[in-house]
């Protein structure tokens, strides 16, 4: 197990495996413990209504949002808008690459 998988970082973008929200992405906005995390995604899942979510149950992506992250560490907070946007970034740089040949599934759109 490499470093990214077993310690969530704030502004991480991860993707939800288990629940009604499976397959869509979020972004770490807290650590709560080793075990839990809240996540947001800025459209359906608001900065001011995280979800709780076992680490066990999303997968972490070697992936920092330095915009969320930098907001969150000097400010406290990040505005919906900043996640939507971090999450279309990654969705744009990243997922694009992995369609290629990797596991995610061309019909899931996160926007």
């Amino acid at each position: 197990m490499n470093e990214s998988e077993s310690s969530p970082r704030i502004g991480q973008i991860v993707r939800i495996e288990q629940g009604r929200e499976a397959g869509q992405f979020a972004i770490i906005i807290k650590i709560l413990d080793d075990r839990f995390v809240l996540l947001a995604d800025g459209e359906k899942r608001k900065y001011d209504r995280p979800k709780k979510k076992n680490l066990n149950h999303i997968e972490l992506f070697n992936y920092i949002s330095p915009e969320v992250q930098n907001s969150l560490l000097e400010t406290g907070r990040v505005t919906n808008g900043k996640l939507r946007f971090a999450i279309s970034k990654f969705v744009n740089e990243v997922v694009t690459d992995l369609k290629k040949g990797d596991q995610l599934d061309g019909e899931r759109r996160c926007n």
